[in-house]
């Protein structure tokens, strides 16, 4: 079975292409899986909460906790909740080598930070959750760069058809990405209504 495809099947469900190969899959049948994906459905305040909560939770990739301590952390900001969410996510180390071209998904760039491919400031960090400050310089390990994926960052192969985001400075020829400060949320390139993610958690 082509494995993209629960990832395609997913990308439909929630209405976000999860995937460069989702993308096309949903031009095609943007509409929900199954017969009655095409049938509108009357949804319940709190059923259009829950699908927000799990869209952004998906363009991320974590689990329901990592999702809940983020709002946690969000909400004793001085930011707007949902906003402070957003910047919250953005700046997990896995969402920014994404950002930065070195992956061409959110699971390719979480399995590199795993397998230990990514430096911070120098040091291996191996959590895809690590929270990248303005000012640390994000990079591939030496040992890590000769590898095929890398080898195709380099080339500009994950860099898509987006502009790179205005809080990062990357020299891909390098390997290398900076984070230059806070991202603003209408910079973060995430499908998102936040404001129903904190009703969701408010209530």
């Amino acid at each position: 079975m082509n494995q993209s495809r629960p990832k395609v099947k997913k990308s439909r469900a929630l209405g976000v292409a999860l995937t460069p190969k989702a993308v096309k899959y949903f031009e095609q049948r943007p509409y929900p899986p199954g017969e009655h994906g095409r049938g509108r459905k009357q949804n319940s305040d709190y059923k259009v909460r829950l699908l927000e909560k799990q869209r952004l939770r998906a363009q991320y990739d974590i689990s329901e906790s990592q999702m809940r301590r983020a709002y946690e952390r969000a909400r004793k900001t001085e930011v707007k909740t949902g906003e402070a969410l957003v910047i919250e996510l953005e700046r997990r180390l896995d969402a920014l080598v994404l950002r930065s071209g070195l992956a061409r998904t959110i699971y390719q760039a979480r399995q590199m930070v795993v397998h230990g491919h990514i430096a911070v400031n120098d040091r291996k960090v191996d959590k895809p959750s690590f929270r990248v400050r303005p000012d640390d310089v994000v990079m591939v390990r030496e040992r890590s760069r000769s590898k095929h994926p890398f080898q195709v960052a380099r080339e500009g192969g994950y860099a898509g058809e987006g502009e790179t985001p205005r809080y990062l400075q990357v020299n891909l020829q390098a390997l290398a990405f900076r984070l230059d400060r806070d991202p603003n949320r209408k910079e973060i390139p995430v499908i998102c209504d936040e404001q129903l993610v904190v009703e969701y958690y408010a209530r």
